[in-house]
């Protein structure tokens, strides 16, 4: 499923487009990924804590992309909620996502809303964000090996530039 990209467009602009077949696996994917949510917060809950193997379970079957995605939907969908917290539903409105609206006017969306307790779902959400933020932040360990090939490059540019 990680290799599905995630398709943000509403269904009418991939009629449009031709683009069907790319949105369709992209819901049948987020769709996915609302189960493998649920799934890890209902298996991964005990003990008044989530572990953190709940998040990665998951990010390692969807990727980043399409988890953020399905929980900023989820997000936005339960604004109303008190149980999220106001920093979740603030990066929620960061990430962009249409209105995807059926014949009958229902935001097809909605498929692929999180229906696990609201204040866990906020928690997973924490998670997900702080092990996105881990993976952005290189180790001390990887910059000190990056730290001697990027000196190597300099000093042979330098070499080569003296002949």
């Amino acid at each position: 499923m990680k290799e599905i990209p995630v398709y943000k467009y509403p269904g009418a602009y991939a009629d449009e487009h031709d683009e069907l077949p790319a949105y369709r696996a992209s819901t049948k994917a987020n769709i996915a990924c609302k189960e493998a949510i649920e799934a890890a917060i209902r298996d991964h809950y005990r003990d008044n804590r989530l572990d953190a193997d709940a998040t990665k379970q998951v990010i390692d079957r969807f990727g980043y992309d399409r988890v953020c995605h399905v929980l900023a939907v989820t997000i936005r969908h339960k604004d109303w909620d008190g149980r999220i917290s106001p920093s979740s539903k603030a990066w929620a409105q960061t990430v962009p996502v249409m209105e995807n609206p059926d014949g009958w006017g229902t935001d097809r969306n909605r498929y692929f809303v999180v229906n696990s307790h609201p204040g866990l779902t906020d928690l997973f959400l924490s998670q997900v964000r702080k092990e996105k933020e881990r993976e952005k932040k290189p180790s001390v360990i990887g910059q000190l090996k990056a730290a001697p090939d990027a000196a190597k490059g300099t000093a042979a540019r330098k070499l080569t530039q003296e002949r």
